[in-house]
Order: structure tokens, then C-alpha cells, then sequence
């Protein structure tokens, strides 16, 4: 398998699975702003939508968004147990959370990192961002994990955008909770390869 990342974007999330799961696969990183991949080529060919991840198969078939490779990866290496079994409500409670991350989190971090934004839009973004971001440090108080003492996919997507308030330059001092669940998942070996892997960390 070859997954498309650009360091530190959502694509980090399916390379810690990738790595977690044990699985063989290789990366290409792809420019976000000319869509050029770094070996050669338009990486539209491979996502015409332009955006990373992008997770293309042995037999050259092609799959994108985060929370799909996600959960595509873990399902291929079910001995690692990053999501529960087919059936169970732990998986279900696991795929709550992708969810979550993905349409409360994600999204609106995406207007820090839109081009051309102003200091006013960043602020307001990162305004619209306290609610979810306190109700997710409500939910890690006492906890190791999202969903217990286990870390899942969804731990993988949580750190990967709670991430981003560093590059924004916000601050996570308000929530205490994130930032002890940021050192504790970044300590993860599968965690900190891959951030190394993408030059984001020593």
C-alpha cells in the first residue's frame, strides 16, 4: 500500500494506524498547494479531489478521507485491536467518535489554514472551536483514552488535529485534559515514528 501525506495534515492519522496495525506500506508526500508529489506527477491523477490522505492498494484501487482509511486500516489488522469487532458497540462508540472529530474538530479548524485569512477569521475560528474542544477534555477527564484505556483509531485522528493548534499558534492552556491526552499519545512509538517519518519531530 502507498499513502499520500503532507506533513502533518490529516494524512498523519492513517500513517500512525498504518504503523500501529503493522502493516507494510510505503508514503509519497504530496504538495497541498501545487498538488505535485514529491517523486513526480499531479497527485489529482491519484484524488481528484487534491486532498490528502489518499491510501492506494496493491491492486491500485484508491481510497480517501481520513476517516474511511481509518477505519479500512484497522480492519486489516484486526490483532492490534485499534477498533473493536464488527457488531460490538465499542466499535460503534469508536466510529461515534471519527465522527465527531471529523464534522466538530476537523472542520473548523479549516478556516486557521485557509489562505488569505485574516487575524480577525482566525480568531473567530479558533473561537467556534471551545465548545467541541471542552466537551472532548470533559469526556478525557480520568481517562486514558477515548474510549477507555485502549488506544484506537479515533485517539489517532484526535491527536492528529489537536496537533494543529500548535502550528496555528493557539494555546491549549484552557484544557488541561488535551494537553496531558497530547503527551500521552504522542509517546506512543507508532505515534512518534510517524512524526518523525513526516519531520515533525526529532
Amino acid at each position: 500500500m502507498k499513502l499520500y501525506v503532507s506533513p502533518g495534515a490529516c494524512s498523519l492519522a492513517p500513517h500512525i494506524a498504518l504503523i500501529a496495525a503493522g502493516l507494510p506500506f510505503s508514503i509519497e508526500r504530496v504538495s497541498l498547494k501545487t498538488k505535485a508529489i514529491a517523486s513526480g506527477g499531479d497527485f489529482r491523477a491519484i484524488n481528484e479531489k487534491g486532498s490528502v490522505p489518499a491510501l492506494q492498494l496493491d491492486n491500485g484501487q484508491v481510497l480517501t478521507e481520513a476517516a474511511v482509511l481509518l477505519q479500512y486500516i484497522a480492519d486489516q489488522a484486526p490483532q492490534a485491536q485499534l477498533l473493536p469487532g464488527f457488531g460490538s458497540f465499542e466499535r460503534y462508540q469508536v466510529l461515534e467518535w471519527l465522527n465527531y472529530i471529523a464534522m466538530e474538530l476537523h472542520k473548523r479548524f479549516t478556516p486557521i489554514f485557509t489562505p488569505g485569512v485574516t487575524d480577525e477569521g482566525r480568531t473567530a475560528a479558533w473561537a467556534a472551536l471551545a465548545r467541541p474542544l471542552g466537551y472532548v477534555a470533559g469526556k478525557l477527564e480520568g481517562g486514558k483514552f477515548l474510549t477507555g484505556s485502549g488506544f484506537t483509531i479515533a485517539d489517532a485522528y484526535l491527536f492528529t488535529v489537536l496537533n494543529w493548534a500548535l502550528f496555528a499558534k493557539f494555546s491549549l492552556d484552557d484544557w488541561p485534559a488535551l494537553q496531558a491526552y497530547q503527551a500521552r499519545v504522542g509517546a506512543i512509538p507508532a505515534v512518534q515514528e510517524a512524526m518523525r517519518a513526516e519531520g515533525l519531530a526529532g
